[in-house]
């Protein structure tokens, strides 16, 4: 047999350009094996759609939420070039034969197609081949494991059930295939739109290009740019869309275990939290709660009267989260799975029986999450649940998993209309399912927020649920390439997402547990979890001097809630992770990369956070420019350096941004307990001008939505020496009455005036925790007893008009 029988098994390109005619939106090209269509959705980002001829677009309806066609752009034709502009983007096309380039308006190179290949097909495989280019960068690509800089490096995208997996496992449970480039033109933002197993490469095994494809025959791809990373990243969850509001009391410490049961010792251990007085919001149900491991079940024996426990639970200031699979189990007189049946909810072989995969309850159908009327069932299922007062909901094993982790290709699932096998369907699949759960509760809640935690998702997750990083284990490496997977789904548009403390397969030391708990505490998602048949993981099972550590961050926790409640509103409206990787502010700054120092990030705009081993004793940190205070006692550096200093296993590195503004509240065990009705607000002075927007609402409705909310923008101005706090917006009435404001770094002898009044400034010892006590003769007292010495603070009334304070030496 000829080698020509097997063309389809060589790389064929899309060729030379044939013809193209502009249109309305954008601009369409025939080219000898493909057709391509180019659309602006934005001044900064443009799509490209390029189908192989003999197949038709195939779109994917459930991450895009804009549409584009209706952004101005000039177009310009030369012999062997079309060019298409935007006000913030050029794109160059090449055509004979076709390639793209990307560049600024000033003419600097962002990206472009590698020369020999562009857009290529193998069979129907199709990939996208971009030239490597000199020092470049690249980050992003959401829950990856690897170091934050990914060049060298190859990924791929398949949602997947991996326990324990090591820390360059590949793939996992998340698909995000959105990365961003850097180099010294510029940076740019890639989001390729194609829900099938992918691959990223970007110059493992090879220095020739970067590329991205799949199992799927069409390319299409967002190519998105902006001056900075934060604009990139704002592009790029304007296009996918941004996530909302959680309820507030999922944003405080959240304990969980594989498994609590029964109801007796759930009821123990949300009562132990709140006799040592360490402040916790949830506590989560795993699959021993469930009757033989049936969704939407309670077991007779373990938990006989669910609305009972809860409403104690409730009592003590607990929401209760309850563990919910896909897999129902094929069990005629189960009523979800009788139900299921009668409504034709399950995915099928092509015959039109209903696929069977084995799971905890054992042989289990899967509802086939991407037809509407499914989902809308799915949602009427958590009734079971919502009678009894529960409102979070862990949405796990979706990716979905199964026994053997190999579904048949030939599954077929409705999407939308179009009809699509698992190949197309499979990493979709959680996101759906999270998306059934979050609509179908939201609107039986009615006016309360829900919160849903996803194992699995793809780009668009931020809209339903929160994710965490899946089956951990308790190690160092592990801890830190957690903190590194967060960053990366911060950079790929998810804000909320976290990692279980103490790692959920193996067993925590008690250094290590002592690290992770003070970690998590500046993390968006704050959860402790472990594993059946391991030891007991709360915070105080580690020794009392574990527990008392535990106790000060928790504690710390929920001091910053005003901070990180605002943080997340920011999320809500500009896109801007919680937990931030310095890239987004330094990404031309080699160092960030460097081992040392690539685990550092931002909690938000404030806190620099420098990890630590458990057995280190000495942090090696790295300081971006401008003035940095040590956040426990205020001492001063200037930055663009390295510097070492101790850290003991009760202090974490944790560094305050000169100009940063930082709104507190006193102690409290849960966020329904009220606090005192004096807002804290931490004021670091710096070299140059900063604001913040402090934001406030009720915490649980959609009331923020009809402006019931209460908003004002605070500014520091060295070089006017004046505070300003604007007129405040919305009209929810504050909790907080006073605002007492605390002055660090402005020197002594401080005279103020509050609009043009003078005001008294008082000056006092300062702490953040309590002193860690010696346990015995030979564990000295820890640093952090020592305090902020004579820190200059005031107090105002918190009107609402605005407020201006000018000070001098």
């Amino acid at each position: 047999m000829s080698l020509a029988n097997y063309n389809d098994h060589f790389n064929e390109s899309v060729g030379r350009l044939k013809a193209w005619e502009r249109q309305e939106q954008g601009l369409i090209i025939e080219a000898e094996n493909a057709e391509i269509r180019i659309i602006p959705y934005s001044p900064g980002i443009i799509r490209i759609r390029i189908c192989k001829k003999g197949f038709d677009y195939e779109d994917n309806p459930y991450t895009v939420i804009r549409e584009g066609g209706s952004i101005p752009f000039e177009l310009t034709d030369r012999e062997s070039q079309l060019t298409l502009q935007t006000e913030s983007l050029c794109l160059k096309i090449d055509k004979f034969p076709v390639r793209m380039r990307f560049e600024t308006p000033e003419g600097k190179l962002l990206n472009q197609d590698d020369p020999a290949f562009g857009t290529s097909w193998i069979g129907e495989e199709s990939t996208c081949y971009k030239t490597l280019l000199p020092g470049e960068r690249f980050v992003g690509l959401g829950e990856k494991t690897g170091a934050l800089d990914k060049r060298g490096k190859a990924y791929t995208n398949w949602n997947f059930d991996y326990f324990a997996y090591p820390v360059d496992g590949d793939p996992l449970y998340v698909s995000i295939p959105f990365y961003m480039g850097i180099h010294d033109q510029g940076a740019y933002g890639i989001y390729f739109d194609n829900t099938y197993k992918s691959v990223f490469n970007f110059g493992a095994s090879q220095r020739r290009f970067s590329s991205f494809g799949s199992e799927g025959p069409n390319m299409d791809y967002y190519f998105i740019h902006d001056r900075d990373i934060r604009g990139i990243i704002r592009g790029y969850s304007w296009l996918t869309g941004r996530t909302p509001l959680p309820p507030k009391w999922c944003l405080g410490y959240q304990q969980c275990r594989y498994s609590y049961y029964p109801d007796s010792e759930v009821i123990n251990v949300a009562r132990t939290f709140r006799e040592k007085k360490i402040p916790a919001d949830v506590i989560y149900l795993d699959i021993h709660y469930m009757d033989a491991y049936k969704v939407f079940t309670f077991h007779p024996g373990r938990f006989p009267d669910p609305g009972a426990m809860v409403r104690e639970l409730k009592a003590m200031d607990f929401e209760t989260v309850v563990i919910v699979d896909p897999g129902v189990k094929a069990e005629p007189g189960y009523p979800v799975y009788d139900e299921g049946v009668k409504k034709d909810v399950f995915a099928k072989y092509p015959d039109g029986s209903y696929y069977e995969g084995e799971v905890w309850p054992g042989w289990c159908h899967f509802p086939d999450f991407t037809r509407e009327e499914v989902r809308q069932w799915w949602g009427e299922c958590y009734e079971a649940y919502l009678k009894h007062g529960i409102e979070g909901f862990w949405n796990d094993m979706n990716e979905p998993a199964t026994w053997g982790n190999k579904i048949p290709d030939l599954v077929e699932f409705n999407f939308e209309g179009q009809r699509a096998t698992h190949r197309k369907a499979h990493n979709i699949y959680g996101m759906q399912m999270a998306r059934s759960t979050f609509e179908g509760v939201r609107k039986r809640l009615k006016n309360k927020r829900p919160f849903v935690l996803s194992r699995a998702g793809f780009a668009g997750i931020q809209r339903y649920a929160a994710i965490w990083t899946g089956d951990n284990v308790a190690s160092d490496e592990h801890m830190l390439a957690g903190i590194r997977m967060i960053n990366s789904m911060g950079l790929s548009g998810i804000p909320y997402a976290g990692y279980d403390v103490g790692g959920f397969a193996g067993e925590a030391s008690r250094e290590l547990y002592a690290r992770w708990i003070a970690l998590g505490a500046f993390s968006p998602f704050y959860r402790g979890h472990s594993m059946i048949n391991s030891r007991d993981a709360e915070p105080w099972t580690f020794g009392e001097e574990v527990e008392e550590i535990a106790r000060n961050y928790l504690n710390l926790r929920y001091m910053l809630l005003p901070y990180i409640y605002s943080v997340f509103y920011e999320a809500v409206v500009d896109g801007m992770p919680v937990q931030r990787s310095l890239a987004i502010d330094y990404p031309g700054d080699e160092r960030i990369y460097l081992d040392p120092y690539q685990n550092q990030y931002f909690f938000g705009p404030a806190f620099l956070i420098a990890p630590v081993r458990s057995k280190d004793e000495i942090a090696e940190v790295f300081l971006p420019s401008g003035r940095w205070y040590g956040f426990f006692r205020d001492e001063q550096w200037e930055g663009d350096r390295e510097i070492l200093l101790k850290a003991p296993m009760e202090e974490l590195p944790i560094f305050v941004k000169g100009g940063a503004i930082i709104p507190m509240q006193s102690k409290v065990q849960s966020t329904r307990e009220k606090p005192e009705p004096v807002l804290f607000l931490h004021i670091y002075a710096g070299p140059g001008a900063n604001s913040f927007e402090y934001y406030e609402d009720d915490g649980s409705s959609y009331e923020y939505e009809k402006g019931h909310f209460y908003k004002r923008t605070i500014h520091f101005d060295p070089d006017t020496k004046r505070i300003v706090l604007e007129e405040v917006t919305g009209d929810y009435a504050p909790f907080f009455d006073r605002i007492r404001i605390y002055l660090h770094g402005f020197g002594k002898e401080l005279q103020l005036r509050v609009n043009g009044e003078m005001t008294e400034v008082k000056s006092k010892a300062h702490r953040f925790v309590q002193p860690i006590s010696a346990f015995d003769p030979w564990t000295p007292v820890g640093d952090m007893s020592k305090v902020i010495e004579d820190l200059p603070h005031f107090e105002i009334e918190a009107r609402r008009e605005e407020i201006l304070i000018n000070w001098s030496n």
